[in-house]
């Protein structure tokens, strides 16, 4: 048993968050799995997985922690959470690679809002946890570079390492002691599911333009289209950038290429909200800063 972990779950069960242990020193959930179930006990009525056993209740916090040193999870579901994860780069020398805390700076910027004041936690790895309350009635899911690239959400289905677990790679640390804010309009919007959109090849609209500038919007769309997942939104901002080059030079209606590129984003998997952000604020700044055509 470890005083200190088996706080870490009272102090995060207080807070209204469902916890369950984490095998010592991992990430990974210490119950066991539907394979393993003997159909017994809290899974009499059948095999109940880690996200229907996290719970409040403060003596079976005691009783379940005081058998090892486990680390704390915390359900974000059943919890009301929705907890963005700022990722930091795997390889801290690549300055090509996003940083998350960089990547949602920017998205809370083009979104005209200052990164929320929240409760936050600093991860083993460096990164930050981000905590929401989820809207009543809103069942939101796990997320995974739709947000932005190198940002993560958890919701149903999903769990963070609480603030005074510690790993191999270094303990899980509160940073404030805020009170946890109300997950923003503006995210929500942007994490609620995105329409189906038909897979097609991609078709550009028919409208009067330079063939120099349809072609580039066809290939810079491609290009979106074929991104990989962590530089989905890199991709978009980039593309739409080269394009607005045309849209300033008169060759090409604004509004053509951001249908192109919103149906392209989409289509990649990006929300709707995200990707009229990101286009929005690329072609703003290609315009600003497109050269004469002559100086091209």
């Amino acid at each position: 048993m470890n005083e200190d972990l088996m706080r870490a779950a009272l102090d995060a069960a207080a807070r209204g968050w469902h916890v369950f242990p984490l095998r010592p020193g991992t990430k990974r959930p210490a119950l066991h799995g539907e394979k393993t179930c003997t159909r017994t006990g809290p899974c009499a009525g059948g095999h109940r997985k880690w996200e229907q056993r996290a719970t409040t209740d403060p003596d079976r916090i005691r009783a379940a922690w005081s058998r090892a040193p486990f680390n704390v999870g915390i359900a974000t579901g059943p919890s009301r959470l929705v907890v963005v994860d700022l990722d930091v780069p795997k390889d801290k020398n690549s300055s090509d690679a996003p940083c998350g805390a960089t990547s949602f700076g920017a998205l809370c910027e083009r979104a005209g809002h200052a990164v929320p004041t929240t409760y936050r936690t600093r991860t083993a790895s460096g990164g930050t946890h981000l905590y929401f309350t989820a809207p009543e009635g809103v069942r939101l899911a796990n997320t995974a570079g739709t947000v932005a690239d190198s940002v993560d959400t958890r919701a149903w289905g999903g769990y963070v390492v609480a603030a005074g677990s510690t790993t191999p790679a270094g303990p899980y640390e509160a940073l404030c002691d805020a009170e946890t804010a109300a997950l923003p309009a503006w995210l929500q919007t942007i994490l609620q599911p995105a329409p189906a959109r038909p897979v097609g090849p991609l078709k550009l609209p028919a409208v009067d333009g330079s063939r120099a500038a349809l072609a580039a919007l066809e290939a810079e769309c491609a290009a979106v289209a074929a991104a990989p997942d962590g530089l989905r939104n890199v991709t978009l901002n980039r593309c739409a950038f080269k394009v607005g080059r045309f849209v300033a030079w008169g060759d090409l209606p604004r509004h053509v290429a951001e249908e192109a590129f919103q149906a392209a984003g989409e289509a990649r998997g990006l929300t709707a909200a995200e990707c009229r952000a990101t286009i929005r604020s690329a072609l703003d700044s290609s315009l600003r800063t497109a050269r004469p055509r002559e100086a091209a």
